[in-house]
């Protein structure tokens, strides 16, 4: 995907290194193209439009059974055709039903990188997924219990908005920074701060 060029990825793994050598906690960043591909939108949408074909046609016309059913056939075939393009297939969906997926695949990734077994519970997963518009910052226990959620939102509000701008890169770099301080504030480095856990911008197709 386009959204970061390779300048702006070496530009986000040195503030991610930068924020860490001030913390024993670990920042993880990813951006998603898309959190699912909702294939079954158009499906679901020409199935119903096909299914009211018949009433019209059974009621006001002659038609055979076997042209009524290439009508509805027809009809299916169509709409599915026309929604099946991706931006058009994603305008189907509801926010509420893209968020929750977005969100579902933020917890998935937080498990993947191993967020949840870092030294002191500390590990902070920082989460844009594209296609839905989507940004979360996703907190273990060790941080999540010393850090009000206001926080967090502010930090995730001042992402979206260099992401809205055409900044993303700048939008990670400072949302990287915010969350290394409040790092550095409640876990400073110790003797053994291990890196744990990559330091690039994790990029999913």
């Amino acid at each position: 995907m386009a959204l970061m060029s390779e300048a702006d990825k070496r530009r986000i793994a040195e503030a991610i290194a930068a924020a860490e050598r001030e913390t024993s906690g670990e920042i993880v960043a990813i951006v998603a193209a898309e959190s699912s591909s909702y294939l079954y939108a158009p499906f679901l949408w020409a199935a119903v439009a096909a299914l009211l074909v018949p009433w019209p046609l059974i009621h006001f016309t002659w038609w055979a059974v076997q042209w009524i059913y290439l009508a509805q056939l027809a009809v299916f075939l169509g709409l599915l055709a026309a929604l099946l393009p991706r931006r058009v297939r994603f305008s189907l969906v509801p926010g509420s039903v893209k968020r929750s997926r977005a969100h579902r695949r933020a917890v998935e990734q937080f498990l993947a990188q191993n967020l949840h077994t870092t030294a002191g519970r500390t590990g902070v997963l920082i989460f844009v997924s594209v296609a839905e518009r989507y940004a979360e910052i996703l907190a273990d226990a060790g941080i999540e219990a010393k850090v009000p959620k206001a926080d967090w939102q502010g930090i995730v509000d001042q992402l979206t908005r260099h992401i809205g701008e055409g900044r993303p890169a700048d939008g990670y770099v400072s949302a990287i920074k915010a969350v290394g301080a409040h790092l550095a504030r409640h876990f400073p480095p110790g003797s053994a701060a291990p890196n744990e856990l990559p330091d690039h911008l994790i990029v999913l197709q």
